[in-house]
């Protein structure tokens, strides 16, 4: 079967590639296989996250971008990352509710992922379906976090450039958000900028921004209104800006490599966190010591099947 899905998936069938993200996002040994065959093949595209507190308009932004990129490049993949319905543990919001004007593009494949309660406002398989969307062909990949405020800061260690999107209401909670995605933002956004207090809260995120001493890139900040797609080119430029500026300064390559070690690190610690579960019940009944217990699950991990790891929730 894996290689009849593959054999599909490389002629560009899009039910061989939503067949093969549904594996990867399940965690089956079978996902994990394919994923790690086509790893090293094709195409590497270009990420652009989309991050911000709940009700700052993510999803329309998502939809005015799309339509001003698709002018630029077809082959567009978007990843929604969703709230986890509490019985199911799906999305609970869905791609067509989401984005409507996603189906008027031949080339563009989008899909909502569950969170599955993650804190950093994706899922532990954003990753690896991004992975699958370039392998695809896809040029341009749009993800957009699940909305879960301050500790939305995974986005920033899986693409290339972090949109921070906010409203002109969003003034009096940046203070709070400083040490959090106030400092992982390439682009700032007030969306919604036809209500008032706009200028004002663009010239409190620029106040806020110059209190940074990082150097190099200086994060610009823009005023659109997405339902209107007003505005939304200056994005669009500002994107392909700092494009140019990862790439002249030699930074996309090293960023895509620390990208990497990353995922190696957040992978090595799920399964370390998923063989604990699988010893629960040996740890519960054993009068020895944490440490002890520990290290004993250091020695024993590379024993425990590793489908059964993935397999474990």
């Amino acid at each position: 079967m894996n290689n009849n899905l593959l054999s599909d998936f490389r002629k560009g069938d899009k039910k061989a590639l939503a067949r093969i993200i549904t594996l990867v996002e399940n965690e089956t040994k079978k996902g994990m296989e394919i994923i790690s065959e086509l790893y090293s093949e094709g195409n590497v595209g270009y990420r652009i996250g989309i991050t911000g507190p709940p009700g700052v308009g993510k999803s329309t932004t998502v939809n005015a971008l799309l339509k001003e990129l698709s002018l630029i490049d077809e082959n567009i993949g978007i990843i929604a990352v969703d709230p986890s319905s509490p019985f199911t543990g799906g999305a609970m919001l869905g791609d067509r509710l989401r984005m409507n004007n996603s189906y008027d593009y031949e080339n563009v494949f989008i899909r909502s992922v569950a969170s599955r309660g993650s804190l950093g406002g994706l899922s532990a398989a954003t990753e690896n379906i991004a992975v699958l969307m370039e392998r695809f062909g896809k040029n341009t990949l749009l993800i957009e976090t699940v909305g879960v405020g301050q500790s939305e800061l995974d986005i920033m260690e899986i693409t290339d450039t972090v949109i921070v999107l906010l409203v002109p209401e969003s003034g009096d909670s940046i203070q709070a958000m400083k040490a959090g995605i106030m400092e992982i933002g390439d682009i700032f956004v007030v969306n919604k900028a036809d209500r008032e207090g706009a200028d004002r809260a663009v010239q409190y995120i620029k106040t806020v921004l110059s209190l940074n001493d990082k150097k190099g890139w200086i994060p610009p900040v823009i005023k659109i209104t997405a339902k209107n797609n007003d505005n939304v080119n200056e994005l669009v430029d500002s994107i392909k800006e700092h494009k140019n500026y990862l790439k002249t300064n030699k930074l996309l390559d090293k960023n895509r490599k620390s990208r990497k070690i990353e995922e190696v690190e957040n992978l090595l610690r799920d399964m370390f966190i998923k063989n604990l579960k699988l010893n629960r019940e040996k740890i519960i009944k054993s009068n020895e010591s944490p440490y002890k217990i520990a290290m004993k699950i250091m020695n024993n991990i590379e024993k425990v099947d590793t489908e059964d790891l993935w397999k474990e929730k």
